[in-house]
């Protein structure tokens, strides 16, 4: 099969099935084949009449069809025109489920995941996810789009035996494609669609669907690849309402990438779907922390900015902003410093680096007699760690370039010698920082803040 999937079924469409003869063989019924011959090769709005006078009814004549005909090119076009159908209108796929149905509607489709012929395993990969999201579904699972509140949900009946098999067929297309170009964007486009299910999202995590992903949460160029990433980060929104996905993605490391297709997308619609999933990470994910040692509170400044058109975008970055704001405060007050001090163990967690927490709690220092300033430079005498080394002088430095008495109170603390001892250390960060502590303890103040 060459060229995209809508050239190749106009193709499909423009050939004869020969209806009487799977009358003559009992295959179809007599009614089947009078819905077939008015409905076959017929315009767009003869067509569109005949499916509102009689959707069921063809649905059913076409779900028989593939129930009961195995021959390629039959199956080929059938399931053309099922797709036609509902390319032309979504909302037709609820006539999949109307009562008078008694076939398993799902049944043909699930059989068709094991067929050769991509064309037939792509077009599946696309009515599957329609006929899925639209069964009847409960009050309490409103529909709804990025930009609110809540996912769209589907929940009525156990649909497991379809899901399983379906979704299992996708995360191997991602994993192990069979097509070798239209594989991976068929696979991310169906559970585009299919992940507004409940009990799919569910599904999907249990399979380790969240890795699958991650290749594909990356910056591109290229029109096919930016829909390829929308659909994707699409994926993540969708699972981000669900609160065991929400585990798979803190596992699997998804969040670097994806701030940087926040930071670094041209296109509007996939900066938003990316914002309102760090959104709902944050909130529901508790990954504001993290959010924040990556930098995000930058790249959210950066991209308010913008001259953006849609409302929801808007928002969600003010909402992220605040949230942001909020972790920020958190991890900088001087409590948390203080418990990370005397734990004997530093880290580069961002209250190390960030001038408001200096300024605003250089004060707390004086506190017990300097007692978090003298198990700082205790620190380095007695720890083994090049990062808590590091970051003991960084913060030395810090605490005479912020405090009043900054110079002195080290100085008599002996911070002196104790950090020339650090200028030979093995590792080149540490000897960095040192040097930076020894300037600021050597200098005056007013030329300490050409250090900074």
């Amino acid at each position: 099969m060459e060229g995209s999937f809508e050239a190749y079924k106009e193709k499909v469409l423009l050939g004869d099935v020969a209806w009487d003869t799977y009358v003559t063989a009992k295959l179809i019924t007599g009614t089947d084949f009078q819905l077939l011959r008015r409905y076959d090769h017929r315009s767009k709005e003869v067509q569109a009449a005949l499916l509102e006078e009689n959707g069921v009814g063809y649905v059913r004549t076409f779900i028989s069809v593939l129930k009961n005909v195995f021959k390629e090119e039959t199956v080929e076009y059938t399931i053309a025109l099922i797709d036609e159908l509902l390319t032309r209108d979504k909302k037709r796929a609820r006539l999949f489920h109307d009562p008078s149905i008694t076939d398993d509607v799902y049944a043909p489709f699930l059989r068709l995941l094991g067929h050769t012929n991509w064309f037939v395993l792509e077009a599946t990969s696309r009515i599957l996810p329609l006929i899925i999201v639209s069964r009847p579904h409960s009050s309490s699972a409103p529909a709804a789009a990025p930009g609110a509140s809540r996912a769209p949900a589907s929940s009525e009946g156990d649909l497991d035996y379809v899901l399983e098999p379906f979704i299992a067929w996708l995360c191997h297309q991602l994993s192990h494609p069979v097509h070798p170009v239209r594989a991976v964007p068929a696979a991310i486009t169906a559970l585009a669609t299919t992940l507004r299910d409940v009990s799919a999202r569910s599904i999907f995590a249990k399979a380790d669907g969240v890795r699958l992903l991650l290749p594909y949460i990356a910056p591109v160029a290229g029109q096919n690849q930016m829909q390829l990433l929308y659909e994707a980060v699409l994926c993540l929104w969708l699972l981000s309402f669900h609160e065991p996905s929400l585990d798979a993605i803190r596992s699997a490391r998804i969040l670097p990438r994806l701030i940087d297709v926040a930071k670094s997308s041209a296109k509007e619609k996939i900066v938003r779907v990316a914002v309102l999933t760090l959104s709902n990470l944050m909130t529901r994910g508790h990954l504001g922390a993290s959010m924040v040692e990556l930098g995000l509170p930058k790249v959210v400044q950066s991209l308010k900015l913008h001259a953006w058109h849609d409302e929801d975008l808007k928002e969600a970055l003010e909402a992220l902003d605040v949230g942001l704001r909020h972790n920020l405060r958190v991890m900088s007050s001087f409590d948390k410093y203080r418990q990370e001090v005397l734990s004997g163990s530093l880290d580069w967690t961002p209250m190390h680096k960030d001038a408001a927490f200096w300024r605003e709690n250089i004060m707390h220092f004086e506190d017990n007699d300097f007692q978090v300033l003298r198990a700082l430079v205790a620190l380095l005498d007695t720890s083994h760690e090049a990062r808590t080394l590091a970051v003991a002088c960084h913060d030395l430095g810090q605490f005479i370039s912020a405090h009043p008495a900054g110079r002195g109170v080290a100085h008599d603390m002996k911070g002196k010698e104790r950090v020339l001892r650090l200028l030979d250390h093995g590792d080149p960060e540490v000897r960095k920082q040192a040097l930076l502590a020894v300037q600021k303890l050597l200098l005056s103040a007013k030329y300490v803040s050409y250090l900074q």
